[in-house]
């Protein structure tokens, strides 16, 4: 199967494809082109196996392309109409070139990827490309640096860097010039840098600096970048050296060893390795490599090795130190204890190190001596004599251990004697073979012996130490006959091993360190041997790697490879003549239900389990040991039980089982004893016995009188009780089988549902300044010319990172500076810098720091720490989070917050819910269930919508004990389904008309002459109270100004006005819950309004009233309905949050970034306490943005959230931030019911937050390179959302309201008082000053 074409970009068009199959089968039915999830389409087909396919378009996806790289492999298929089977798939490529961030990468692309490099991206469409001679289409096009030899840059050197390159383009209007970026030690520094050319590039004159002298050089990464972030490509190798020429370099030869490129030079006046231009008098002081006759004088030896030797010499001779010449021919003399040794230059490290070889000491008993060397010539400038000295001596054998091996070898041999550590090399043979040497000190040497090749019987030993050959007629090593295995008895184990086995053999005495080996699916295992006798050794069998030891085959298992290491003995690893079996583990049955079983002292314990004697033939059998607490009891074993005779012990004993290296614990004996009365006890008991009988023979005849009187109160309650219990039942079963239809209803309504996202300025502007609508910085400021430049001047200063810290720490430090002052400063702040957002986010960062500081100085708990906005730092972060993860709600996030809020919306309005105190049938929140029994039906209304015409009427889903106004918002909610709630007609604008036939049409309203009066209380109309009927038809039509209505007006709009104030000061002021279609009593006129329930706190609810009711507590079980109902979408939004990569959608760098810093401001203040790490990353996040978010869905979508839907979504927000805390919370019968509700789900979201925590943790650190290109790209895309001037004009009323103490505190600090900001601030006050 052949596709043409058979790659397309993931932005073109959909495209036509020709599909050439080979030997096809019979087509005529038809085949369906099928593209994995994204599309099934039908596809045409022609003549010789040809079909036409028509591929989607990902262009529509975004989502799906980001995380494929720059390819994205799709299965096509050819599906069968006939059959529905796919019956051929081949692959089809998406290509993304936009996805390749470098020029050479992109014109490298197999695919058709051009490089635009005035825009710096990487396209398929030329088009996009600004200018025609910005095309790449090569590699020869492309610009970048061309690879050089070293860039050697001295540090703390002021000097311009100068690079070739090829192909590098000339910025265009309004882009900015060229830059060096260097990163050393983790900290990036930015150089200015000038393009002579197209061919050649030069950073500026300055100088470049490395902490610490560890290292004489640092290679330093490097990049070359223009407009900001536009990187040139170089060889990936490529880097600047930095070098320090006195770094490691503290003596003379050091110093001229380095490199000559290094430029590095001795000066003899300050002693110091240093560049020409910082040595004194350079022309005298200065040895360098441009010298004749180059040599550093005062040479010195630090080390000698070895220190003793044997007299005939051989011996290398280490010496170690400074100055030790730059050459090897430079070493013209070297005496070791008055011998002559010869330089090997082969070993010769110049300046630190000379290996010479000794010559013979020809005095028979010379003393010994010092090192004396000289460079070059002998005088006093350039000899030197060593501190320690060397020792002529001559080694002896006095004997080896052990005497005799196996004739194989392996056996680990000790030779001892006296000055066996003399001389630098040493070697030992046994007869004529060589010993393996593993290690020496002066009184011992050990070697592995090798195999005999003579055979059994003595061999002679011989050292040669150096030139020096030390023998000895009277030591002698034997070999002895390579041991034999007879018999292994048992000749079986179980899968765990560590059996006891007895092997029985020959010569087992000669081997030191036997092992017994068993190999099984390729994994071998190795256990430990005890050698009893020349003839026997107990092992302890290897176990075998099995996945299921317990359910092993009964049969048994056989190992692919048994046997025995003994020494180097190779015969004896594979035993083929000894079958060997491994069995199923034994295992045991829990002790009773409970693990705890309870018995009497001496009585018989039963310890029940499986495999306890394997089928094995013979006598042989498993060697249980069984302890009651610290005492061990006799057993009786049989196929399935262990008999134990329990020791006299009392109280709780832990019973253990061993069995071949495995320890089981299937429970605790509770051991009690049978007490043993005296006889002053018995007579005790019987005088309380006669006493107690006598007291309740006398309580039972007051008994009986009492019972006549109580048995008419007990028929009354009975009666009383049945009718409760039988309410009760029928609230359960209802409450039941809610639960279980609500959520497939609920789940099906969901589908299809479009979101109203808000745009970015709008959501923006919600968190930021919550409640105004029009707030300044979206308006453009209309000032005089000194204005806007005193403005444009106080930008400067809030862009210079110091005089922005003292503003702020300045205004935070003054008593009359708000809680309210501080965010709106820190959102006014963050509307200003929304173009610098690297630099809002730099000063953030300094904010945190600060914060943190001061809080551990204050001694609070660290945990408190962004808990409370008390900071203009922590309103930065919420805005700063607020911006950065705009497109996370976007694409990932806003899709399960939306479906949570229309599954609250819809489930609420399933049931009743009063219009005046917003209470519900359905609610996840207590204080707003309504608890009493409501009578209600469901009616389909057929509504026609507003300016509709006949037959386009919608089915639209009401209660009969909705009020008039609760059924225009459920008709409008039908009518503008998937339309913002700001682009819809509302509810105060429409009436509600009820169409009987074609002439009567009756206005409905919530209040009108047919309202009921009973007493004081004004009941508000409902459908049921007009008799509306299931399937009738209503209109919404514009709002008729009736006598009615004119003479209620006041009253209606004085009631909510008055409501909408009582809100604001009960509620957070982001709060929309003033927009609820509430109505609250109008007391002036007397009458109080209800709707469903009565307010009970009024004087006139009779104790009677509650006669009537269930207890009210019974309803508490629709809580539990209502989570059910609602626990897929919460746990959706939960899941969401908490993953790092879900649903396609990669984690925001801005989470990652911000929580390593949290991790290093922890790491710099020594916090290791992991709950207290957890906390700030809770309190930075999910605190700060999420639970805002989840509380207030607005703030994201274009909504309206009811009363009813704010109280369950702040039950919702409360359980997330629970899920964030490391705090137990211990629950109760009375504890609030919200945290009752989802307490079994709590943890399972906590092990979700801790998984979330660790899995960002282990994620690749974000550079601050890479987060700086993140946000400069955020910067340029909503840069010109807000007015910065407008911004900055409102931020300027805090610089007037606190001029004298600002002006104080840049005064006092010495970096503003060196830049003059004091100076430059009064210039901006003046100027504004001017226009007033």
């Amino acid at each position: 199967m052949s596709v043409t074409p058979n790659n397309m970009s993931v932005t073109s068009n959909p495209t036509q494809l020709s599909v050439k199959v080979v030997n096809v089968p019979d087509l005529s039915g038809g085949v369906t082109c099928v593209f994995e999830e994204l599309s099934d389409t039908p596809g045409e087909v022609l003549s010789a196996g040809q079909v036409l396919c028509m591929s989607p378009s990902l262009r529509d996806l975004p989502p799906h392309t980001q995380t494929y790289g720059d390819k994205r492999i799709v299965k096509l298929s050819l599906k069968s109409k006939e059959t529905g089977h796919k019956f051929i798939t081949t692959d089809f490529i998406y290509y993304n070139c936009s996805v390749l961030q470098s020029c050479t990468s992109c014109v490298s692309s197999p695919f058709p990827c051009n490089w635009c490099k005035y825009r710096h991206i990487c396209t398929n469409n030329l088009a996009e490309c600004s200018f025609q001679e910005g095309r790449v289409s090569g590699m020869e096009g492309c610009p970048q640096i061309l690879p050089t030899s070293d860039i050697l840059v001295p540090a703390g050197v002021v000097r311009p860097i100068t690079l070739r390159a090829r192909n590098l383009p000339q910025p265009q209007s309004g882009q900015k010039n060229y830059e060096c970026v260097f990163n050393i030690q983790g900290k990036s520094q930015r150089i200015p840098a000038v393009r002579f050319n197209s061919s050649c590039i030069q950073c500026q004159n300055t100088s470049y600096w490395y902490e610490g002298d560890e290292s004489g050089d640092l290679p330093v990464d490097f990049s070359i970048v223009w407009d900001g972030d536009f990187f040139i490509d170089k060889p990936p190798n490529m880097k600047a050296l930095l070098y320090k020429c006195e770094a490691q370099r503290s003596s003379c030869g050091q110093c001229l060893k380095a490199s000559a490129e290094f430029e590095c030079g001795w000066c003899l006046d300050s002693r110091k390795c240093l560049l020409r231009q910082h040595c004194p008098v350079a022309e005298q002081n200065w040895m360098h490599h441009g010298r004749h006759n180059l040599r550093c004088s005062h040479p010195r030896i630090t080390k000698i090795r070895p220190l003793t030797g044997p007299r005939e010499g051989g011996t290398l001779v280490t010496i170690e130190g400074e100055n030790l010449g730059l050459q090897v021919r430079e070493i013209t003399h070297v005496q070791v204890a008055g011998v002559r040794c010869i330089p090997v230059p082969a070993d010769y490290i110049s300046a630190e190190r000379i290996v010479c070889d000794m010559a013979e000491a020809l005095l028979p008993h010379s003393p010994g001596g010092f090192v004396e060397l000289c460079i070059g010539v002998c005088s006093a400038e350039y000899r030197t004599q060593s501190s320690q000295t060397y020792s002529f001596v001559t080694p002896t054998l006095t004997h080896v251990r052990p005497e005799r091996g196996p004739v194989s070898g392996g056996t680990r041999l000790t030779v001892a004697g006296i000055h066996l550590e003399a001389g630098s090399n040493v070697r030992v043979f046994i007869a004529q073979e060589e010993c393996l040497f593993v290690k020496r000190t002066n009184r011992e040497i050990v070697c592995v012996t090798p195999a005999s090749q003579s055979g059994s019987g003595p061999a002679s030993i011989r050292l040669l130490i150096d030139k020096a050959e030390v023998t000895s007629t009277e030591i002698r090593y034997i070999y002895t006959e390579d041991p034999t295995i007879l018999s292994i008895e048992p000749n079986w184990s179980i899968v765990n091993g560590s059996t006891l086995i007895t092997v029985t053999g020959t010569n087992l005495l000669t081997i030191q360190e036997p092992k017994v080996r068993s190999k099984y699916g390729g994994v071998e295992t190795i256990n430990v041997c005890t050698v009893v006798s020349d003839q026997v050794m107990t092992c302890l069998a290897p176990g075998i790697i099995y996945t299921r030891p317990h359910s092993a085959p009964e049969g048994g298992l056989h190992p692919d490879e048994f046997g025995l290491i003994l020494d180097h003995v190779s015969s004896l690893l594979i035993l083929n003549g000894t079958p060997f079996t491994y069995y199923p583990n034994p295992t045991f049955d829990p002790l009773g239900n409970t693990g705890i079983l309870e018995v009497k002292p001496g009585s018989p314990i039963i310890l029940k389990g499986k495999n306890l004697i394997p089928p094995a033939p013979g006598n042989s059998r498993l060697n249980y040991s069984v302890m009651i607490g610290e005492t061990p009891c006799l057993l009786t074993v049989s196929e399935s039980q262990l008999l134990c005779d329990s020791p006299e012990l009392t109280g709780e004993q832990r019973v253990l089982i061993m069995v071949g290296g495995m320890e089981f614990s299937p429970g605790t004996l509770h051991i009690y004893s049978d007490s043993v009365l005296t006889l002053p006890a018995i007579i005790g008991i019987g005088a309380g016995g006669g006493v107690l009988l006598i007291a309740i023979i006398a309580v039972l005849i007051a008994y009986k009188r009492k019972t006549r009187d109580a048995d008419r109160t007990l028929k009354r309650l009975q009666l009383q009780m049945d009718n409760l219990e039988s309410r009760v039942a029928l609230e359960c079963k209802e409450a039941f089988a809610e639960l279980q239809t609500d959520i497939q209803e609920l789940t099906n309504d969901m589908d299809g549902v479009k979101i109203p996202f808000l745009e970015y300025r709008t959501y923006t502007m919600r968190v930021m300044f919550p409640g105004i609508e029009e707030h300044p910085v979206l308006k453009e400021l209309d000032s005089p010319a000194n204005v806007e430049k005193a403005l444009r001047l106080f930008s400067q200063l809030l862009h210079n990172k110091m005089f922005l810290l003292t503003f702020i720490h300045t205004l935070e430090a003054q008593r009359s500076f708000s809680m309210r002052d501080r965010g709106n400063v820190a959102s006014l702040l963050m509307a200003a810098l929304q173009g610098r957002m690297e630099y809002a986010t730099v000063v953030l960062k300094q904010l945190l720091a600060d914060l943190i500081e001061k809080n551990l100085e204050n001694r609070n708990h660290p945990k408190l720490l962004l808990r409370r906005t008390e900071s203009v730092a922590e309103k930065m972060l919420t805005n700063w989070f607020t911006f950065l993860l705009h497109r996370f709600l976007k694409e990932c996030a806003g899709e399960p917050l939306f479906m949570l809020y229309c599954a609250i919306k819809q489930q609420m309005e399933k049931g009743p819910i009063d219009a005046i105190t917003g209470e519900a049938r359905y609610s996840l929140s207590e204080d707003k269930l309504i608890r009493q029994q409501i009578d209600y039906k469901t009616l389909t209304l057929m509504c026609i919508p507003p300016e509709g015409e006949a037959g386009t009427e919608v089915p639209v889903k009401v209660l009969n004990c909705d009020t008039v106004t609760q059924v225009k918002d459920k008709l409008l909610d039908a009518v503008y389904k998937g339309i913002p709630f700001s682009q819809r007609q509302q509810a105060d604008d429409m009436d509600l008309e009820w169409r009987q036939g074609r002439l009567t049409r009756i206005i409905l309203q919530d209040e009108d002459v047919t309202t009921k009066i009973e007493s004081d209380w004004k009941r508000l109309n409902t459908l049921a109270h007009y008799q509306v009927t299931d399937g009738s038809l209503v209109a919404l039509v514009q709002k008729q100004v009736s006598a009615y209505n004119i003479a209620n007006s006041f009253t209606f709009t004085r009631s909510l006005s008055r409501y909408e104030s009582l809100l604001r000061t009960s509620s957070s002021p982001d709060s929309l819950r003033s927009r609820a279609p509430m109505i609250t009593p109008d007391q002036e006129t007397g009458t109080k309004l209800w709707h469903l329930v009565k307010n009970h706190e009024h004087a006139d609810q009779r104790e009677g009233d509650r006669g009537s009711k269930m207890v009210s507590e019974i309803y508490l079980t629709r809580l539990l309905a209502t989570k059910g109902t609602l626990q897929k979408f919460v746990d959706d939004l939960f899941e969401t949050v908490f993953s790092t990569a879900h649903r396609g959608s990669a984690l925001p760098l801005a989470i990652k970034y911000m929580f390593d810093f949290l991790d290093e401001q922890a790491d710099r203040r020594q916090i290791t306490d992991p709950d207290v790490r957890h906390t700030w990353k809770s309190n930075c996040l999910p605190l700060r943005f999420w639970v805002n978010v989840i509380k207030n869905p607005q703030f994201v979508f274009d909504i309206h959230k009811s009363s009813i839907t704010d109280a369950c979504l702040s039950v919702v927000a409360q359980t997330f931030m629970d899920s964030c805390s490391t705090s137990e919370h211990r629950l109760g019968k009375d504890s609030p019911s919200n945290k009752l509700l989802y307490a079994k789900d709590i943890p399972n979201y906590k092990s979700w937050v801790e998984r979330y925590y660790r899995d960002i943790s282990k994620m690749p650190s974000i550079s601050d390179q890479d987060m700086d290109a993140y946000l400069v790209e955020q910067s340029r895309l909503h840069g010109t959302e807000f007015n910065t001037l407008s911004a900055l004009s409102e931020l300027y009323f805090y610089i007037n309201k606190y001029k004298e103490e600002i002006l104080t505190a840049l005064d006092r600090d010495g970096y503003c008082r060196k830049h003059k900001l004091r100076h430059k601030l009064e210039q901006a006050i003046n100027l504004m000053s001017g226009s007033s």
